[in-house]
């Protein structure tokens, strides 16, 4: 679905400003109600888990990225490449930022609640956020070039049918300045707060409260952020 390769052009899209204002607003939820045993789903590279862990709060990640999962690894993070499924411990929060949700089809969403739920203590809180129907509509489309010395990178997004399908071209120059060529695409799912409430009290979650979150954009919320305690 695309992981590996966007893996290789993330740091390169100009999010760093966004993935901070929104890692410290999760970690503002984690102080409030003192948080600890984190699991962050979906943990990429590592970021909100090294914020946890300058804090001194216990954390552990999972992402199917092979490349991200090592990257954690090289800067001394517990992280495994492994499915929600697989995992065997309980933890007593689980973070999932950065449209994490949005990756996963309609079709397939219960079931990562539930999986998610078996993986938490009794009283144990799922903290993500999920893009709105503004973010996809009027943030997420477009298209973006980046050229580098030694790389050029295309992005073009397109929103339809409640799908937003990213496609991702890489070039990257050798040593004999020829250039290795990448293309792969990956697709993101808008999912409607009623159903997300629905699926959730489903797999066992009370949702204690669901936040309009501004991260791209004062026009209008771009994100929600719900907070979900496991009844």
């Amino acid at each position: 679905m695309g992981l590996e390769l966007y893996s290789k052009v993330e740091e390169y899209l100009g999010l760093e400003d966004e993935v901070k204002e929104l890692h410290s607003y999760f970690l503002s939820i984690v102080f409030k109600k003192q948080l600890d045993d984190i699991i962050d789903i979906g943990c990429g590279q590592g970021a909100f888990m090294m914020h946890l862990r300058a804090n001194e709060v216990s954390a552990y990640g999972i992402d199917l990225s092979v490349e991200q999962v090592k990257i954690c690894q090289a800067h001394g993070l517990r992280a495994d490449a492994i499915a929600l499924n697989e995992v065997e411990d309980k933890f007593s929060c689980a973070t999932a930022i950065f449209d994490v949700i949005n990756y996963i089809p309609k079709t397939s969403l219960e079931d990562f609640f539930k999986d998610t739920a078996n993986i938490l203590k009794d009283n144990g809180y799922f903290i993500f956020d999920v893009n709105s129907l503004f973010g996809f509509e009027e943030i997420a489309q477009g298209s973006l070039n980046i050229k580098l010395d030694d790389k050029f990178i295309g992005i073009d997004a397109f929103f339809e049918d409640n799908e937003l399908k990213t496609d991702i071209t890489y070039f990257e120059k050798t040593k004999n300045n020829l250039y290795i060529k990448e293309e792969d695409s990956i697709t993101q799912y808008y999912h409607e707060s009623k159903s997300l409430n629905l699926m959730l009290k489903n797999a066992g979650f009370i949702v204690e409260d669901v936040t309009n979150f501004n991260l791209h954009t004062d026009d209008e919320a771009d994100k929600l952020i719900f907070i979900c305690k496991k009844s």
